[in-house]
């Protein structure tokens, strides 16, 4: 069996979220809920990720949005892999551009290849990370890239409670 851990961004998602409705389809699933919704402090946020690792044996995959996937890199640069087998990396920020309100703190993306298999999924109309960056980051981290088109940030009001895509490519990571 394979853990999913959902990590969402800045903010806890809401009900409609697609990492929600992730949630909702297998009870198994765990969110790993932070502190300071609304705020980015990574140590906080990587310390909950290896909170919610801390103890599993089974194999987990990590399924991150936004800044989520800031934390799983961060977590994964500095803890290596634990039971990680793979990660889906779901519209992380550009933190060279600005897209907070000013009150989170943002470390450098880790510029290294990630010690487990890993998906980046990008939008080419993402308001946080043009396409180009996503590529760059995927190359920089060895992430397999994939194309989402024309989808926004992948939040609620880009329209997306449920995504059976992230089904298909947690499936894809738990195999590998």
């Amino acid at each position: 069996m394979t853990r999913v851990l959902l990590v969402p961004g800045r903010n806890d998602p809401l009900p409609e979220h697609w990492q929600e409705w992730l949630a909702r389809r297998d009870p198994a699933r765990r969110m790993v809920r932070h502190a300071t919704p609304g705020r980015y402090v990574a140590d906080e946020r990587v310390a909950a990720l290896a909170a919610a690792l801390d103890g599993v044996t089974e194999p987990a995959v990590l399924v991150a949005h936004s800044a989520g996937c800031l934390t799983v890199a961060l977590w994964a640069a500095s803890c290596g892999p634990g039971p990680v087998r793979g990660a889906l990396l779901v519209t992380p920020p550009d933190v060279d551009e600005p897209w907070t309100d000013g009150t989170s703190v943002l470390p450098a993306l880790p510029d290294a290849p990630l010690p487990f298999p890993s998906i980046l999924a990008a939008s080419r109309t993402d308001p946080v990370m043009t396409y180009d960056r996503a590529e760059h980051w995927a190359r920089r981290w060895e992430a397999e890239l994939v194309d989402l088109g024309d989808a926004g940030h992948l939040t609620t009001t880009d329209g997306y409670g449920p995504w059976p895509l992230a089904e298909t490519l947690i499936a894809h990571l738990s195999t590998d």
